[in-house]
């Protein structure tokens, strides 16, 4: 059986990401509620894939982009987004990204760095779930998956991985655009993956805390392929769990119908 340690921190902070987004939107947002939204989640990673292959150089500006947006949306979740937030919680946020700053090579510095990248997702995954209608976004998680694990699977993702995980912004500032642990490391998009579950989830005040145990134990699962694989594709178990929420959905409506059924009586013959 393969199991370790490190991965698992990181695989308890994915699950935490579908526990942890609240639900709701301000009315102003209704506007821009559309279906297109659900296509950021294949496209952040056809777009990044495509773009690294073709210029490397690409991976340096996510960095950067990583390293202004990541601190901010951590501060929203803090503030607003995740279940338990509190408008003075948001400055947590520097603290936390000082941390990753100051102290990059230890394990501080890292559990900082994937807190940092957990609440950012955490905003993404409220806002997309009230942003898009939710069967599309549902869609949207599978696709993916199934997208992220071609890539994975045909060996058209590495390269451009390791490209985006070497990326550094200089001057000693942390590196937003993954989180590590030691020697395991998890993509921003996997977290990314488990947080619009857990939107999702919060918009139809479906089971969060049972859905991100259930991940944990569809990840452990799903880890054993490292023993033939070096690297899998990370956002297969969160779409897992939403897909089995929706087959136990599915299960439970037809339970109840059965039961409502009423019972006929058999009609008596008359000789």
């Amino acid at each position: 059986m393969w199991f370790e340690p490190d991965n698992m921190v990181l695989t308890l902070a994915q699950g935490a990401a579908i526990a942890l987004p609240a639900a709701g939107l301000p009315l102003w947002t209704r506007r821009f509620r559309t279906g297109a939204w659900a296509l950021v989640l294949p496209l952040s990673i056809v777009v990044v894939v495509v773009a690294i292959a073709a210029i490397p150089t690409t991976a340096d500006v996510l960095t950067w982009l990583a390293l202004v947006l990541v601190p901010p949306g951590c501060a929203l979740a803090l503030g607003w987004a995740a279940r338990g937030a509190r408008p003075w919680l948001a400055v947590l946020a520097a603290p936390l990204l000082a941390l990753a700053w100051a102290d990059q090579g230890s394990r501080a510095g890292q559990v900082a760095t994937t807190l940092l990248i957990l609440g950012s997702t955490v905003t993404l995954g409220r806002l997309l779930a009230g942003a898009a209608p939710l069967a599309v976004l549902k869609a949207g998680v599978i696709a993916m998956a199934a997208v992220d694990a071609y890539l994975v699977f045909s060996g058209r993702l590495e390269a451009p991985n390791a490209t985006l995980i070497a990326a550094q912004p200089g001057l000693g500032l942390p590196q937003l655009q993954s989180a590590s642990y030691d020697f395991a490391s998890l993509g921003y998009g996997d977290f990314f993956a488990a947080a619009v579950v857990g939107g999702i989830l919060a918009a139809e005040r479906g089971p969060q805390v049972a859905a991100a145990v259930a991940m944990l134990a569809v990840s452990i699962a799903w880890d054993q392929l490292f023993l033939v694989y070096d690297i899998l594709p990370a956002t297969i178990p969160p779409a897992l769990v939403l897909i089995g929420v929706e087959v136990w959905r599915a299960w439970r409506r037809r339970g109840r119908l059965t039961r409502r059924e009423p019972v006929r009586e058999p009609v008596p013959s008359v000789p």
